[in-house]
């Protein structure tokens, strides 16, 4: 009988829930016994382990839909990768982890995770030499090279649309304009996506330069006195400070154009998860139970053109974007960004939404 361990880390985001419950079903059926870790590394950190064994009684498939993660990811003030960096008790800490793993005798660990967590996973795979490690990719970033979609991401679209469809029913109602800022850290991807899906007028992201002064311009000769412009957080504007979406607001206002700002925050994390995720986080699931008993390990599942599998962790680092880590500088994270010639660039073009400079 064989002993898996399931561990989110990372953000939080909707369709972790389905994940784990879907593991677990899968691995029961196969007569293996499921144990989740909580709070992460944080839960390897403490002695004995901090462990459960899991069962439909403690995560029934009603509450598979829910958001967060039922086996937490960690509390920001608990010794993990980031702090043991800060504090030069890096050995010390993957030693513990080490010891805790060994303790615990999984066959197998799935670790659930956005790209910090997949680069870590391989740059300390040392760690987990005594098992096989199945990763599962999932940010509502979408900034993991080679896989089609992550979980969390179309619930975190979803959300973000509805939060722009509401607000923008109060926008027409006074004739104003809402600059509404998404989350995505470097990576375009969800406001590019919600933006298409809400109407906006104008989606400014990363990856794409663009000209406050074109961007107004836009606003003016539009046939309208009211809608969306969404504002991806990790855009700049030369010359200012701030939360980007202020610093667009100050612009507009400057400009005479009426507008707000509205910052939908970790609400984009929450929510049902979609069918979508769900679905994806099954074929997941079950991709990772199916790599166990093939004996893979270093792997990471993939949807790619409609097609599940298994890819090696070392592809997964190589084929992105590496840069440090801002918290631990030693540390190269694999990165993906909206593509130049991704489809919806050039669809929101046509459909007259203002999308930089790079037309």
């Amino acid at each position: 009988m064989k002993k898996i361990g399931i561990m989110t880390t990372g953000g939080d985001c909707s369709g972790l829930n389905t994940a784990i419950q879907r593991i677990m079903t899968g691995a029961r059926l196969r007569g293996w016994d499921v144990y989740g870790i909580l709070d992460g590394t944080d839960g390897l950190c403490v002695n004995p382990p901090a462990v459960i064994k899991l069962d439909d009684m403690l995560l029934p498939i009603e509450n598979a839909r829910l958001a967060g993660s039922f086996l937490h990811n960690g509390r920001a003030t608990a010794l993990n990768f980031e702090t043991a960096a800060e504090t030069g008790r890096t050995e010390s800490f993957n030693k513990q982890l080490r010891k805790s793993l060994r303790a615990l005798q999984f066959d197998a660990l799935i670790l659930i995770g956005g790209n910090g967590s997949l680069s870590l996973a391989w740059a300390n795979r040392e760690i987990y030499r005594d098992l096989q490690l199945i990763c599962i990719p999932k940010t509502i970033d979408m900034d993991i090279p080679l896989t089609d979609r992550t979980i969390g991401f179309d619930t975190a679209v979803q959300q973000l649309t509805t939060f722009c469809d509401q607000l923008m029913l109060t926008a027409r109602s006074h004739h104003r304009w809402f600059v509404v800022q998404s989350m995505g850290r470097d990576c375009g991807m969800l406001a590019l996506h919600a933006g298409v899906a809400a109407g906006a007028s104008a989606i400014l992201i990363p990856e794409i330069k663009f000209d406050i002064n074109k961007l107004v311009e836009h606003i003016k000769k539009s046939n309208s006195d009211y809608g969306i412009i969404i504002v991806s957080e990790g855009i700049t504007l030369r010359g200012h400070s701030g939360r980007p979406a202020d610093m667009i607001s100050r612009k507009l206002t400057a400009a005479g154009i009426v507008n707000r700002t509205a910052f939908p925050e970790h609400t984009q994390r929450a929510g049902d998860t979609t069918a979508t995720d769900r679905i994806l986080a099954t074929r997941f699931a079950d991709c990772a139970l199916n790599a166990i008993d093939n004996g893979e390990t270093y792997v990471m599942t993939v949807l790619e053109c409609d097609s599940v599998h298994t890819i090696p962790l070392a592809e997964f680092v190589s084929s992105g974007d590496c840069v440090s880590d801002p918290k631990i500088p030693e540390l190269m994270t694999s990165n993906a960004y909206v593509s130049p010639d991704n489809p919806l660039l050039n669809i929101a073009h046509n459909m007259g939404i203002y999308i930089g400079e790079q037309k």
